[in-house]
């Protein structure tokens, strides 16, 4: 994994603007820790910093390949772990390689088939190729979005990168936000619309889709989605495709030239990927598999089950390790670690976030890249196969709007009443959701339960996952980890996508499917146990903390938070210990403590990068 940024000029030679280009280059410095490098060449300037994963000796990027007087170079993030078939499949059109890394096979892959060689990739991917012969940079994005692309077309100039911190470097971007940008920070954050950058002149390109710049100007276009079509398998064929297309990405993601890890939750996501990887590494002689989890101090003392999380972590996670005999790692965090980490995860960002539960997976990460450089991880499972309760509860479904984003009406309570006219936050949320709605695919003749459960999958993969995604991307790579997810596999996901609620929830249970499917693999209490997130923490200490963060801003005077907020809300919420800790504010996992620590993020963040709000 690594970082990339650059801009394209074609009105000039950006020689001398090799300074400019370095200063952008070296903000993502946390995401590539061993390498950087820069290129320019006339109109075209890119800049790289490298997290070595394949290859580590030869790999630099940007990588450039001459070819019959022709120019090709590759500013790349991410892994293709269709790689080894790709490269035999050019070497048998004629093709020599001198490196063993993904990076050249990508390239190489563009040169013989331009930019329909992106249908061709499987894998996690963002890049821009320089192209001599169409006078043209191709950028694309991999199908699910996991690694992220952000641009700005100003004035003349394209600027991208891989976080939005590249691209205010570039002084014809500024840190302004206007209606739409604090509509999303404030009624939709810490998810975004798709494509929506938040800052007024940035925009990020939406997963599956591709960007061609050339002297003509910009296009974009999409070069997959989701294909609604009917399933023909029935539930012991479905399952089975399902375990044979889990297995094949899994082990394509476990090669790797450097360590490579498992996130351990005990859960059945996580605890699949696991097994799944010590069978790998036991058949081809790989040695024990590293496990890590994640707690935090005195959760056994105040941990309370509900809904939504029914059943601490600890013991699953023990049975796990006895029934897979992993080298197990556990980490935990203190609530003023937590606390601290608050403002590092929103620069991570480069915007408030998920609070703790971006400042947790933070820290975490950090910790895991002590021992290890690449981790395999459980995201996406639910929002394929069905899992949260907004599934399965009645309320939740016939909401009308985003089923983790309920509490529209407390979160416009929190604005200045200038603030909640300009941005008009109910009719905001409602746009969002409709244009959502109105974007799924949906299948002939389809109606009832099929038909709402589609909408609810669709929303799911396209407006949640991504957030969840956001999240481990900047987080893991801000301490130069690299974080793998199998169930984002594009292959696996549409085959899902078409499986029928019915079958989805074989057995009568969510993930039902998923269950079955893995029957053998995991033993039966572990694979049938009730579903429960990523641990938050629940230690009184933290609530306690944050929400006197937040009474300490609003006595400042100059905190730039107070033009835009309510102050005697939020000092409502604050002296009620009842609403306090239990306010349904965002997701599964974000409640009171996590609206207090998410205004801190607000603030810190207007303050740290001088936004303008206009």
């Amino acid at each position: 994994m690594c970082g990339i940024t650059g801009f394209i000029e074609w009105n000039r030679d950006l020689t001398g603007d090799a300074a400019l280009l370095l200063t952008m280059t070296e903000t993502l410095g946390k995401r590539g820790p061993d390498a950087r490098g820069t290129w320019i060449y006339g109109p075209c300037a890119f800049g790289h910093r490298r997290l070595s994963v394949m290859d580590p000796a030869n790999g630099a990027q940007p990588m450039v390949i001459h070819k019959d007087d022709n120019i090709y170079t590759v500013v790349y993030n991410g892994e293709i772990y269709n790689a080894p078939e790709l490269r035999e499949e050019l070497k048998q059109r004629g093709y020599k390689f001198r490196t063993e890394c993904d990076t050249e096979v990508l390239l190489q892959a563009y040169i013989e088939w331009g930019p329909d060689s992106v249908h061709k990739l499987n894998g996690i991917f963002a890049f821009a190729i320089w192209d001599s012969v169409r006078e043209h940079v191709f950028f694309t994005r991999d199908r699910l979005g996991v690694k992220p692309l952000f641009y700005s077309e100003r004035e003349g100039t394209l600027i991208f990168g891989s976080e939005p911190k590249a691209i205010l470097e570039h002084p014809k971007v500024d840190p302004v936000v206007g209606a739409e940008g604090l509509a999303e920070i404030f009624i939709l954050g810490p998810a975004r619309t798709p494509g929506h950058g938040v800052y007024t002149h940035l925009r990020e390109l939406r997963p599956g889709q591709a960007m061609i710049y050339s002297k003509s100007g910009l296009r974009i276009y999409t070069y997959w989605k989701l294909e609604t079509y009917e399933h023909e398998d029935n539930e012991t064929q479905t399952a089975a495709k399902l375990r044979e297309l889990l297995k094949d990405t899994v082990e394509r993601q476990l090669l790797s030239d450097v360590p490579v890890c498992t996130l351990l939750s005990g859960g059945l996501d996580s605890s699949a990927l696991t097994a799944l990887a010590v069978d790998y590494y036991t058949r081809s002689g790989q040695g024990q598999v590293h496990t890590y989890s994640v707690d935090y101090v005195d959760n056994d003392k105040y941990f309370k089950a509900h809904s939504y999380q029914p059943g601490a972590d600890a013991p699953w996670i023990e049975r796990m390790i006895a029934e897979l005999g992993t080298q197990h790692h556990w980490i935990r965090f203190d609530t003023p670690e937590l606390v601290h980490a608050l403002d590092a995860s929103t620069e991570a960002r480069d915007l408030p976030g998920m609070a703790d539960v971006d400042s947790s997976l933070f820290l975490f990460s950090r910790e895991i890249k002590r021992d290890a450089t690449v981790a395999i991880s459980g995201e996406a499972a639910d929002e394929i196969f069905g899992g949260y309760p907004w599934f399965h509860r009645d309320e939740l479904l016939n909401s009308g709007t985003f089923p983790w984003s309920v509490a529209t009406q407390l979160r416009s309570e929190l604005l200045s009443p200038e603030i909640r006219e300009w941005i008009s936050p109910q009719g905001y949320i409602q746009d969002r959701y409709q244009d959502a709605v109105n974007e799924v695919p949906r299948l002939r003749g389809e109606s009832g339960k099929e038909a709402q459960m589609r909408i609810m999958s669709y929303l799911n993969i396209t407006r949640f996952m991504p957030t969840l995604l956001d999240r481990k991307d900047r987080m893991s790579m801000a301490a130069g980890l690299e974080v793998r997810v199998p169930f984002c596999d594009h292959r696996l996901v549409q085959y899902v996508w078409n499986i029928p609620w019915e079958i989805k929830t074989a057995g009568d249970r969510e993930k039902g499917i998923l269950r079955k499917a893995l029957e053998g693999v995991l033993p039966n209490d572990v694979l049938y146990r009730k579903k429960s997130p990523y641990p938050k923490t629940h230690n009184p200490a933290y609530l306690n903390v944050v929400r006197q963060q937040v009474l300490n801003i609003l006595d400042d005077s100059s905190s730039p938070i107070l033009p835009l907020i309510n102050q005697d809300k939020i000092r409502e919420i604050a002296s009620s210990a009842e609403a306090s800790s239990n306010l349904p504010w965002f997701g599964q996992l974000m409640s009171g403590p996590q609206l207090f620590a998410y205004l801190a993020q607000v603030n810190h963040w207007l303050k740290t990068y001088k936004v303008a709000i206009r």
